[in-house]
């Protein structure tokens, strides 16, 4: 009665109640409703999350708000709508979210024994907010920040944690509900909570975890989306199978295989399937020996970063290799610098990264075959088409994430978030600061993308090209001449070239004097044969007035005999002169392949001369002539050549 009263249901007795109990996963559910007249129901529901008793209700034509809502069926038998309503109740809800679900694996601890310092120092390096602190493997209690900061405003510093810590054997287990998790930290007022299983410490699960899971809604918490069909479809066979047997084999050395980063996210958006990154919660290397041992091969590993290549020599069809690398964690010394790397859990490996949509990671193990891990919202973040950092200081730590974003926000047609934009404009003073090396190496993936000019846009509309080089811009001629390199050589001799990195780099600094040019080269310290490409397109640009003044077939050779094709085409894209281009294409297509009949050899043999500068000069003027036209046959070349000799 009371709950009929709470939501207003008219209901003057119980009699008649029918009571409906039904378990999904460790959520009790109890519903109460009744024959009201014949053929007419009177039904209400209370609850709190996960159910929606508004969206439960609406099924039966009735509504009201999240917690409470009521529903008069007209029509149909007490038993039938009943069943009805389970079946709404099995599909609807789920259950709710456990402290596995958004734990960290892999816990930092620190002993009563250490000092306060100590403990600041491992914060500072690690970005925890919390330790739990442990003695003969047994739990005493929790060090907070707030409790080292006031331990170190008062400098007692060598003070022994034991000392400040909060006491008592507090942690809760992997299978406690969220809501438990909250009573604990409300209880004992603490952030971090360690999770113990079978006696021992298995990680940890904080104050943020919580907020990250309310924010994404219960609906969307981690591995609650399953991809093997996906993955089914993406892969391969064989590839798929070796990959299932991978992630069986970690489970029996006791690590968890999973496929992490840029392969998820491009799976959830159906875009081509490209490389796969695996990440092994555990030992990377042990887990390709083993994989080894059962299909051959060889390793190659690297126990200081935790990596291991196994390359498979045709063992299993069609698959070449498998790299599997340790889940880790990095510290940055100081800003732009190279990071450091430990080993770690797939949550702090997967926060390492970049983007939230580079976050997503696929278990690979039996018990979890194709669930899907979204730590920091990647889902949401791809759903709404959002490039996002996962903190403040990330563009900080490496301003090459700055080119990485816009890369990725123009290739995948999202865009960046608003804080993430703020973030990005306030970090761009530091690129000076990072090695030409990977500045360089970030340009070149962005000019490797099927439409470089839409990336370089945006980067040249942020002002980040002016902080590579003041004099470097991407406007409307770039992306016009992009356009015309890919879509407009048809009909020309370089029809059959495909464009890369070179031809959009040469556009790129088409427009810049040569000085700039040479500059820009060693701020990003291009390599020799790339450097030299640029000087020629240069150089070439430097050749128009020669080349429009050009009267013979033989002066346009003269003017363009010593520049490579690639030069040449990127100086036919970036001129607009109808003439120019069409003397380039000349060149190409059939004046740079005229040659004597004559060799060096026969003008030796045939006048006696001996090894010198004039053979070579006598070739040219035999190559002009036969340019202009004024030899054609072989004895018109001899005759020339017995008159230029004997003049010599």
């Amino acid at each position: 009665q009371r709950m009929f009263a709470e939501t207003g249901t008219d209901v003057s007795d119980t009699e008649g109640f029918m009571e409906t109990v039904t378990q999904v996963g460790q959520l009790k559910i109890i519903v109460f409703f009744k024959e009201v007249a014949p053929g007419h129901i009177k039904g209400s529901l209370r609850c709190r999350e996960p159910i929606n008793a508004s969206e439960l209700a609406a099924k039966f034509n009735g509504g009201g708000h999240p917690r409470a809502a009521a529903a008069h069926i007209a029509g149909g038998e007490l038993e039938e709508i009943r069943q009805k309503l389970l079946a709404v109740l099995e599909e609807e809800i789920r259950p709710a979210p456990t402290v596995r679900q958004i734990m960290s694996f892999r816990v930092h601890t620190v002993s009563p024994e250490q000092t306060i310092q100590q403990a600041a120092d491992m914060m500072t390096r690690y970005g925890h907010e919390g330790y739990p602190v442990v003695e003969e493997g047994k739990i005493v209690g929790i060090l907070t920040r707030r409790q080292i900061d006031k331990a170190l405003h008062h400098r007692l510093g060598n003070a022994p944690i034991r000392q400040y810590m909060h006491a008592g054997e507090i942690y809760v287990t992997p299978d406690d509900t969220v809501e438990h998790l909250q009573s604990v930290m409300l209880r004992e007022r603490v952030g971090q909570v360690p999770v113990v299983e079978n006696g021992k410490i298995i990680g940890v699960v904080t104050r943020t975890d919580l907020i990250n899971l309310w924010s994404r809604g219960v609906e969307s918490a981690p591995t609650t989306l399953n991809l093997a069909d996906r993955l089914a479809e993406a892969l391969p066979a064989p590839l798929l199978h070796l990959l299932k047997e991978a992630g069986l084999e970690a489970a029996r050395i006791g690590s968890t295989l999973y496929i992490v980063g840029g392969f998820v996210r491009d799976l959830l958006l159906h875009r081509p399937v490209l490389d796969i990154d695996l990440v092994v919660e555990g030992d990377a290397i042990a887990l390709a020996r083993a994989m080894q041992r059962k299909y051959g091969g060889r390793i190659r590993s690297h126990k200081r970063f935790g990596t291991a290549n196994w390359i498979i020599e045709g063992a299993i069809e069609g698959i070449e290799r498998l790299d599997f690398v340790t889940a880790r964690t990095e510290f940055y010394q100081h800003p732009t610098a190279l990071p450091e790397v430990e080993q770690s859990s797939i949550k702090q490996d997967l926060h390492r990264r970049d983007f939230t949509i580079n976050t997503l990671a696929i278990r690979l193990d039996p018990d979890g075959f194709g669930d899907l891990l979204d730590f920091y919202g990647g889902y949401r973040d791809l759903q709404n088409r959002l490039i996002r950092v996962l903190h403040s200081l990330s563009f900080v730590e490496d301003p090459t994430r700055i080119l990485r974003a816009i890369r990725l926000e123009q290739r995948l047609g999202f865009h960046l978030g608003r804080r993430t934009l703020e973030h990005l404009q306030n970090a761009l003073d530091l690129l000076p600061r990072v090695s030409a090396d990977r500045i360089f190496a970030e340009l070149k993936y962005t000019l490797q993308e099927d439409a470089p000019e839409k990336a370089l846009r945006r980067l040249d509309a942020l002002g980040v090209l002016r902080v590579i080089h003041p004099d470097l811009q991407a406007g409307d001629w770039f992306a016009d001449r992009c356009r015309l390199l890919r879509e407009g050589r048809e009909g020309t001799p370089w029809a059959g070239i495909q464009p890369d990195v070179p031809h959009y780099l040469g556009l790129l600094t088409f427009p810049l004097s040569a000085e700039s040019s040479r500059r820009l080269a060693q701020r990003l310290r291009v390599r020799t044969s790339l450097a030299r490409l640029l000087e020629e397109v240069q150089s070439v640009k430097k050749a128009v007035p020669a080349l429009q003044n050009a009267r013979t077939p033989s002066q346009i050779y003269r003017c363009l005999s010593f520049f490579r094709e690639d030069a040449l085409l990127i100086a036919w894209v970036g001129f607009d002169d109808p003439v120019l281009r069409e003397r380039l294409a000349q060149f190409s297509q059939t004046l740079r392949h005229v040659r004597p009949l004559m060799s060096g050899k026969d003008l030796m043999e045939r006048f006696g001369l001996r090894p010198s500068p004039l053979i070579g000069d006598i070739l040219d003027a035999l190559r002009d002539a036969r340019l202009d036209g004024r030899i054609t046959t072989l004895e018109e070349e001899i005759a020339l050549a017995e008159k230029l000799a004997a003049r010599q």
